[in-house]
């Protein structure tokens, strides 16, 4: 026993914990960061699967604010929801054979509509300004005669007046150019491809009364990108968390015999 050495070795693993890299808690959080993360990635897309309806605008009759071949996601909405200035998807038989058209809606049931003044479009008497028409273009090329939008019918016309086949187009049918509010079947809120975003407010019509509220594109959006930043950090910390101890252990474990 004299000679006996009582000097042990340390480990080869160096003392490393061979369990999950960081602790109970951390990991705790991370799968929770994980799952939630799942629920809200998935219920953006979803969510958005309901509310929206993607549509290829096929014609120009819609630019500066919508170009041909254009991606846009349109909120389906009731036809009793529809406000001036709102760009809307409808389906009329007189105007179309079995496709959407997008427009945007000048003027309601009850209103007045004509053109021009000072090259304005005017409803119920009041000049109109109207931003998102093409630069330096008048409101409408050919003159519109007064026209009564009777009740439950809608008045539209496209960006680009000058090549839009729109109400003033259709004056000679027997609704005089008008479109049934029923119909509506969506409201547009982005052009998503290109990524040219949410449409810009038509605060020209405030004065003739309230505007469409934007639709929840926005927090679906958001849904989406937090959902994705979650999972990504959830899955993340168990490989930092074991980097990061390895480099602690690295530094503090001394230099003894092994």
């Amino acid at each position: 026993m004299g000679g006996e050495s009582t000097t042990r070795t340390a480990p080869r693993s160096g003392g490393a914990s061979k369990g999950p890299a960081g602790g109970r808690i951390g990991q705790r959080l991370s799968g929770l960061a994980v799952a939630l993360g799942i629920v809200l990635f998935i219920g953006g897309f979803a969510w958005g699967a309901v509310v929206y309806r993607p549509y290829t605008v096929p014609t120009s009759s819609m630019t500066p604010t919508i170009d041909a071949g254009d991606r846009v996601l349109a909120q389906r909405i009731d036809g009793s929801e529809v406000r001036r200035g709102d760009v809307v998807v409808f389906r009329d038989k007189t105007w179309v054979t079995n496709a959407a058209v997008v427009k945007r809606v000048v003027a309601v049931g009850g209103d007045t509509v004509s053109c021009c003044t000072n090259g304005k479009l005017t409803v119920n008497g009041k000049q109109i300004d109207e931003p998102y028409l093409p630069k330096g273009s008048l409101a409408e090329i050919t003159n519109i005669p007064t026209v009564k939008v009777p009740e439950g019918r809608l008045f539209l016309l496209g960006d680009e007046r000058q090549g839009s086949l729109d109400s003033s187009a259709h004056l000679t049918d027997a609704a005089s150019g008008t479109v049934s509010r029923n119909a509506v079947s969506a409201r547009v809120d982005a052009v998503v491809w290109p990524m040219n975003g949410m449409l810009k407010r038509p605060t020209g019509w405030e004065t003739l009364g309230s505007l469409s509220q934007p639709g929840p594109l926005r927090l679906m959006a958001g849904a989406v990108i937090a959902g994705a930043v979650l999972v990504l950090g959830g899955a993340a910390y168990g490989p930092i968390a074991g980097l990061v101890g390895r480099r602690g252990r690295s530094r503090t474990e001394p230099a003894g015999a092994r």
